[in-house]
């Protein structure tokens, strides 16, 4: 890499043969995987984890953060690029799938930004309410006990004082992040505006819990959390692991094998660092690759009894690709701000989620991390002593930021699909991403941009950069890739998150969304996780 970094990673275990005896093989060790192994394993199944990428070193986090830091730093900290995570974007908009995603022990969840709010009870009811998009086979209630555990298991930092918010039955885990004094700042013009502000849930230590320290404000939340404040999937793959189960890191599974009949998943084969395949049997098969992945496998599983790709007799395995689209705007003003002294948002606005026109919801986001970062600014400057103080003084703590997310309706043409002219490292087609921004997104953004530069224009500023509508880009949130429904010709998964077509294999993360809402969806897969282990533990 371009500094001489490289990520260091755990010797992981020497065997990484079969399991004689594994009630269930999970695929993929991110939040949805880690919560379902842990979860089995520790009601006494035996199970099998199987993930495609190492075991990185907790103990290296604050290495990873000074080499992020440093002037040259690579793109990312995590190891990803080459033949390994080849792809290709074929859509509208380029899609960089490689930006954020990690293959590792705890997935993605290594470098996220620990953002966690539930879904509103409309997102559930989209085709009934507004007549766009699909109806889950579920609603908040089914899951509103979940959403509790999910914020216990993760350790979530929130408070009671969203008045948009679904309802709730016991308090965050632990209390909120106090505003941060930019969000003062916004405060001002939010309420001479008359917008709401209040606190975002966030699975980050805002005191000791489960282990973990409280935040220490490195402000790297993304890509590297030095302190372990923030959750990382690798605390429940700890416990997976405590309770019995196996986790086999560097082995990426190829295919799934299924029996003669095609009814019943038997084998997931896997390949090995020195070049060997094996066959892990099990009762019960738990695919959690993720968004991009989940469907790549099914589609390369096919098979004579299943020619279009594993659990896709409705053909809509990779179809319906959705994603949440960034709209932002910032500038400058002539008072102190203090950007950048946390990584994650304090405040947001929900006001606008709701509102049905148009019916895309849209989630406001004060930025806690507009403008440059001195730290950064200095490393890569060449600049010393009084002169680098001028300028620092001169650009640093006067810049702001409005994000947002917007939610997307899922369209059939936005899908991930195999591409056979370009293999990977073991020769495999790699995942096609076609994806873009409709009218109905970008008229979502053109809202949420309004309604930012509102507020920027209330304090005075000096707006700089917007991004939107054509300019906007995913938030990196893959969804709806193995849609969930009723109706087996129109869905992949039912309600548990069992596949119509193969009884033993189970889809979890947020490959079975049939929408998206605007809301992170960490929570929402944590959830949807445990409910899906309580009944796969029931079926064992």
């Amino acid at each position: 890499m371009a500094d001489g970094f490289e990520p260091r990673t755990l010797p992981g275990a020497a065997d990484r043969t079969p399991s004689p005896r594994a009630d269930v093989c999970v695929v993929g060790s991110g939040p949805a995987g880690a919560l379902v192994a842990a979860r089995l394993a520790a009601h006494g199944h035996a199970v099998v984890v199987l993930e495609a990428g190492p075991r990185f070193d907790p103990a290296d986090r604050v290495r990873q953060m000074e080499a992020h830091l440093r002037p040259g730093a690579p793109e990312g900290v995590w190891g990803m690029g080459g033949a390994r995570d080849a792809y290709a974007s074929m859509g509208p908009r380029h899609y960089p799938l490689n930006a954020a995603r990690v293959k590792g022990v705890g997935g993605s969840s290594l470098h996220w930004h620990g953002m966690v709010m539930r879904l509103h009870e409309r997102d559930f009811e989209m085709r009934s309410r507004y007549g766009v998009g699909a109806d889950w086979p579920l609603d908040y209630a089914d899951l509103r006990p979940y959403y509790a555990d999910a914020e216990r298991e993760l350790g979530v930092a929130g408070a009671a004082d969203n008045p948009y918010a679904p309802p709730r039955e016991e308090p965050f885990p632990m209390p909120a992040f106090p505003p941060s004094h930019s969000d003062a700042v916004f405060a001002e013009a939010c309420e001479r505006l008359g917008l709401d502000m209040h606190s975002v849930p966030n699975a980050r230590n805002s005191e000791p819990y489960d282990g973990r320290a409280a935040c220490q404000g490195y402000g790297t939340c993304r890509p590297v959390c030095p302190s372990g404040a923030k959750y990382t999937a690798e605390s429940h793959v700890d416990r997976a692991e405590a309770a019995g189960a196996r986790v086999l890191d560097r082995v990426p599974v190829q295919r799934l094998e299924t029996d003669d009949g095609g009814d019943a998943v038997t084998a997931a084969v896997y390949a090995t660092p020195d070049g060997e395949t094996h066959r892990q049997a099990a009762r019960e098969f738990v695919l959690a690759a993720g968004g991009v992945e989940t469907p790549r496998l099914l589609l390369l599983s096919r098979s004579e009894a299943h020619p279009d790709g594993l659990a896709n007799a409705s053909g809509l395995v990779g179809r319906y690709f959705h994603e949440h689209v960034f709209a932002g705007v910032g500038g400058r003003i002539d008072r102190a701000t203090r950007q950048n002294h946390v990584g994650f948002n304090t405040s947001e606005c929900h006001q606008f989620y709701d509102d049905e026109s148009p019916v895309e919801g849209v989630k406001l986001e004060f930025l806690n991390y507009a403008g440059p970062s001195p730290v950064v600014d200095a490393v890569h400057g060449d600049e010393w002593g009084d002169d680098l103080l001028a300028t620092l003084r001169d650009a640093y703590g006067t810049h702001l930021a409005v994000g947002a997310l917007v939610e997307q309706v899922p369209r059939r043409e936005h899908r991930v699909e195999l591409d056979a002219s370009r293999t990977d490292d073991r020769g495999n087609p790699v995942p096609a991403v076609h994806w873009g921004v409709d009218d109905r997104t970008r008229r979502a953004v053109e809202r949420a941009n309004e309604v930012q530069r509102a507020v920027l224009d209330e304090l005075g500023a000096d707006v700089e950069w917007t991004v939107g509508p054509e300019s906007a880009g995913p938030a990196y949130h893959h969804m709806g890739t193995a849609r969930m429904g009723t109706d087996p010709a129109s869905s992949v998964v039912d309600a548990r998150l069992r596949a119509h077509d193969c009884p033993n294999l189970w889809v979890v993360g947020s490959a079975p969304f049939p929408t998206g809402g605007a809301m992170n969806p960490t929570l929402t897969i944590a959830a949807l996780a445990l409910r899906a282990a309580d009944h796969l533990d029931a079926t064992l």
